[in-house]
């Protein structure tokens, strides 16, 4: 049983997904370890640094489930050393020859900080695919509502018309630009770590270059060029672009939250019989799913935050940022991972109610039009003049005057046609930003790979 909510069997899936679990799990993390160890070996012994025979070894004896965990453990305690009990279980299954051309001249930031390469790779390829999967249901949604008419809102109070699709469209938008950040930053993270004590790779000189390009491209990852020992600005990209599509989600998800509501009740999410909205209050249908992603959003935000803070350390090795890494990218991952699932499923079932749109629409009378009654008068009256008359036919606490063009006409600046044009719920030019929105997205689509990086 776990320690810590996260970890529980009863609320372990709200916190984390089974994809990314397995990637972070006790035994894969050693098992990536050991990959890394055994790509070190290999590297080395092109260059002569080790032995052939001994390389092979360390690589066929580099599986986790044949190291004593307990082992690992007491001597890691004992030794204060974050990578010693790791070494120590290796030696003690390798052949006698093989034990001291283990992890020769690296460092614990050259395994840790590979791994997270390699965790970055395993992670990057789940949100793009998953990222992708949101997208493609969003330009579905925005060209299917293109020209579904609602109220478009601001401060939270109900403004001019808009379309759903343009709603949805901004969404799709936010998400592509994404996937572009994602595109753009493999190259910068998707580096291998091999530094040496203090980055110079002082102990394989004059080899220390060329073993780094070896050992990297046997992981399949590129060669930094430098070591990035105390640069940790990989890491604080990547979880900081995390924290972003998080809030992306969120704000999708803020959105159905609200628009949920009974007194509004235009959006819907998709639900099961077997969901229970409320012990207390069985009629209430609660947005769960809505609400859990501004939880994790807030959860990424905060726990990226950490990883940003890890970019001030000092000198040419400082644990204080690295080790706190070794927390918060997991989290931030997996919560991330629950995200993206939680608004493919949300969006996927999505119920949009367009007959709810356009009534409440309708409720307000021709308020909704005020845009454009006030630009059909600035063009007889001027813009300012026009504004004042406008202030004085709603002033203040007129809130519920739903006749906003019979009082201009009563008052002779307005004719029947100008209310007929005027109160037509024109949307500007929602539906064509829709399609060029949707357009740009299948493009960029059709000429990038469905797998990343």
């Amino acid at each position: 049983m776990g320690t810590r909510l996260s970890d529980s069997v009863q609320y372990a899936h709200l916190w984390g997904t089974a994809e990314l679990e397995q990637l972070f799990d006790e035994r894969a993390r050693l098992q990536s370890w050991l990959d890394i160890i055994a790509a070190l070996a290999t590297a080395q012994a092109r260059l002569g640094v080790v032995p052939v025979e001994a390389a092979e070894a360390i690589a066929a004896h580099s599986v986790a489930g044949l190291l004593d965990l307990d082992l690992i453990a007491q001597q890691t305690r004992l030794t204060s050393h974050s990578m010693i009990g790791v070494i120590a279980a290796l030696q003690r299954i390798l052949p006698e020859q093989a034990r001291e051309h283990v992890y020769v001249g690296a460092t614990v930031q050259d395994v840790t900080d590979t791994w997270f390469a390699l965790v970055m790779r395993d992670v990057g390829g789940v949100v793009w695919r998953d990222l992708r999967a949101i997208e493609d249901r969003l330009l579905e949604l925005a060209g299917e509502h293109r020209d579904t008419v609602m109220v478009g809102r601001t401060h939270g109070q109900p403004g001019a018309p808009i379309t759903f699709g343009f709603k949805v469209a901004s969404w799709a938008d936010e998400v592509r630009r994404h996937l572009e950040r994602l595109r753009q930053g493999a190259p910068r993270w998707l580096v291998g770590q091999l530094a040496g004590a203090v980055g110079v790779l002082g102990f394989w000189a004059p080899h220390g270059a060329a073993l780094r390009a070896a050992f990297c491209a046997e992981l399949g990852l590129a060669d930094p060029g430098i070591s990035w020992l105390t640069a940790r600005d990989r890491i604080a990209e990547f979880g900081g672009l995390l924290s972003m599509i998080c809030g992306t989600l969120a704000r999708i998800g803020n959105e159905v939250y609200e628009l949920q509501r009974p007194e509004i009740g235009e959006l819907r999410e998709p639900t099961t019989p077997d969901t229970v909205g409320s012990i207390t209050m069985p009629h209430k249908r609660n947005p769960e799913g809505s609400e859990h992603l501004d939880t994790l959003a807030r959860l990424v935000r905060a726990q990226a935050g950490v990883l940003a803070e890890g970019m001030v350390v000092g000198h040419e090795r400082d644990g204080r940022g690295w080790k706190a890494e070794w927390v918060e990218l997991p989290e931030v991952c997996l919560l991330s991972g629950v995200a993206l699932q939680l608004a493919g499923r949300l969006l996927s079932g999505l119920v949009v109610d367009a007959d709810a749109m356009r009534r409440n629409l309708r409720r307000h009378g021709d308020q909704p039009a005020s845009e454009q009654i006030l630009a059909g008068l600035s063009r007889s009256l001027g813009k300012h003049a026009a504004q004042r008359l406008m202030h004085q036919v709603l002033q203040p606490g007129s809130g519920d005057r739903h006749d906003v063009v019979e009082a201009l006409v009563a008052a002779g600046v307005a004719t029947e046609q100008d209310a007929r044009a005027w109160t037509s719920w024109q949307v500007g030019d929602a539906p064509t930003m829709v399609d060029q929105v949707v357009h740009r997205a299948r493009l960029a689509r059709e000429s990038e790979q469905e797998r990343w990086p």
